[in-house]
């Protein structure tokens, strides 16, 4: 049985948290989009009753400091949650602590094995670290490579790395 939450359906959300899509100018792929990023905050909440920043500090401590959603990204995302029923806020001083409802208890069980490989994916965000090396590989060659300025020797020292590091990657076995 497939479960949906108003944004996206989840298999779409999984596929585009693999970095098929594009993060902000500068900053490499999206480890999660919207829709995949919903099940590991609701997750969290489900741990434990959280304010928004804890949330954001959970993710980052997960990943390592791999990745942390931005406030613009975790705040409409909760304030969604709770509008679906998933989430309660109280006042904590003044500051709104969020916790997990029956709904979204059932919600979360209901589609455990997706929220388990997300998790997984956080915990051990080494294709993520990778993809994310070869983003800023590909930048810097951009960079030094630039045409306009580009001479002979440039190009052939930027060639000879590339090469030895194919190489060197190939032995790897």
């Amino acid at each position: 049985m497939l479960h949906f939450l108003r944004g996206g359906h989840r298999l779409q959300a999984l596929q585009h948290s693999h970095g098929h899509g594009h993060g902000a100018p500068g900053r490499g792929p999206k480890m999660f989009d919207a829709g995949t990023l919903r099940y590991l905050v609701l997750q969290l909440i489900a741990d434990k009753p959280r304010h928004g920043y804890d949330i954001i500090k959970a993710i980052a401590e997960r990943a390592g400091g791999g990745y942390a959603p931005s406030p613009g990204a975790i705040y409409p995302l909760m304030h969604g949650l709770v509008g679906q029923g998933y989430v309660a806020v109280s006042l904590d001083g003044n500051k709104k602590l969020h916790s997990i409802t029956q709904e979204g208890l059932a919600f979360l069980e209901a589609n455990r094995a997706y929220v388990d490989a997300i998790a997984a994916k956080v915990a051990a965000p080494a294709e993520d670290d990778l993809r994310q090396l070869m983003h800023e590989l590909k930048a810097a060659v951009i960079a030094r490579g630039r045409y306009d300025a580009l001479s002979a020797a440039r190009l052939d020292a930027i060639c000879a790395i590339l090469r030895q590091a194919k190489r060197d990657i190939e032995e790897l076995g």
